[in-house]
């Protein structure tokens, strides 16, 4: 059985998390990308086809001309419409292009959520830089960007026409919202449905940089959100049509009230999804992908509710050369599981860009209490150097 998995730039996901799974459940894999090199040159045994993936018509096309599918997928947030909408012309199980859409256009999920009566947000779209009449301090962000990227608190009409016109100008044609800024802890919810059950996999609490960027620093797993908690987001996803696959959902909570910020309708990213594979003892992404198999997942996916994990990124703190950084490393010490991984090569140049572009590696702690993994990550890190040069 052939899977089409559809993808831009390779990712630890696909290289280290789905395309394993593939092969462990014996699966014929041809990725459809636009950027076929750079895959040939992380995957060279995996068949690779040059496709305009962001164009649903020319990912149909292309694999009309090919083998015969039995799942189309991907785990990018630029393409799941593109998946959902080509699995759905081959008469294959996948999510409703609806509510990838729905996801994706930060605006349209607002709509969405207000319409359904599930929450109700102020915000409005800017093609310019005149201000609407927001509420202070209000947020401004590409209407269908990911990670952070040109999302900036404003303080008033002066800051938002200010950070308005330097993002348009960086993305000509693009579409920004601005909204209100929603206070609270900032957390996240993993899931995984088949369209008939859908399991909570547990969550993050997100530290992020000091405003008035959002960047990811440090993820620490939450085995289980208060039920009320839970309830509050789940209803929210099942008003935008969320329940197959895999998802993953930010949220805030305020004073007992969860209010989602946005739904990356995918597994969670940045080795989140290796280290949660790791940490519940699952086979996560073969269950992934045995969903878009049309197969159902477990009543019970025997996830275990022992362990304790975080996440941590150090990142850069200005522009220049990296000219030294720590190798690659795994370990144990005091019962943690340390593994450091690099995110970038020693002599690349880089700008600041205030998002996970960065991150100069990324560090997965695991181990039985919460608090043994906060202090055996913090020494390991307190060890590391970085030399960046301007």
């Amino acid at each position: 059985m052939r899977l089409y998995l559809l993808a831009l730039n390779p990712t630890d996901s696909v290289t280290e998390g789905f395309l394993p799974a593939a092969a462990r459940l014996g699966l014929d894999v041809t990725v459809l990308t636009d950027q076929p090199d750079a895959h040939l040159r992380t995957c060279p045994d995996v068949e690779v086809l040059r496709c305009d993936v962001r164009d649903f018509r020319a990912v149909v096309s292309r694999i009309s001309v090919h083998d015969s599918p039995g799942a189309v997928f991907t785990n990018s947030d630029h393409l799941q419409t593109q998946a959902a909408l080509a699995a759905a012309y081959f008469g294959l199980p996948g999510k409703d292009w609806r509510a990838t859409l729905r996801c994706k256009d930060k605006a349209e999920m607002r709509r969405r959520l207000a319409a359904a009566g599930a929450d109700t947000v102020w915000s409005a779209e800017l093609t310019a830089p005149a201000p609407p009449a927001a509420p202070y301090p209000c947020v401004v962000k590409p209407r269908e960007g990911v990670a952070s990227e040109d999302v900036v608190l404003v303080d008033g009409p002066e800051d938002l026409a200010i950070r308005t016109k330097e993002i348009l100008e960086r993305r000509p044609g693009t579409t920004l919202v601005a909204e209100e800024y929603l206070p609270g802890e900032l957390c996240t919810l993993e899931t995984l449905g088949d369209g008939r059950v859908r399991h909570v996999l547990g969550g993050f609490r997100t530290e992020l940089s000091p405003p008035p960027h959002f960047v990811e620093q440090r993820l620490t797993f939450v085995p289980a959100h208060p039920e009320p908690v839970v309830a509050q987001v789940l209803t929210q996803l099942d008003a935008l049509g969320v329940g197959f696959g895999a998802c993953h959902t930010e949220f805030v909570v305020h004073e007992g009230r969860a209010r989602i910020i946005e739904v990356n309708y995918r597994a969670i990213g940045d080795q989140c999804d290796l280290l949660l594979e790791r940490l519940l003892g699952i086979p996560l992404f073969e269950h992934i992908l045995r969903t878009h198999l049309g197969e159902p997942l477990p009543a019970d996916p025997g996830a275990r509710r022992d362990r304790a994990a975080l996440l941590e990124y150090p990142c850069a703190d200005r522009a220049g050369t990296l000219t030294d950084a720590p190798a690659a490393t795994e370990l144990i010490v005091d019962g943690v599981c340390l593994t450091y991984r690099p995110l970038r090569a020693v002599g690349e140049r880089h700008e600041l860009y205030r998002t996970n572009r960065d991150y100069l590696g990324v560090l997965r702690a695991t181990g039985t209490d919460q608090d043994t993994v906060d202090r055996v990550a913090a020494g390991f890190l307190a060890t590391l150097r970085w030399e960046i040069q301007a």
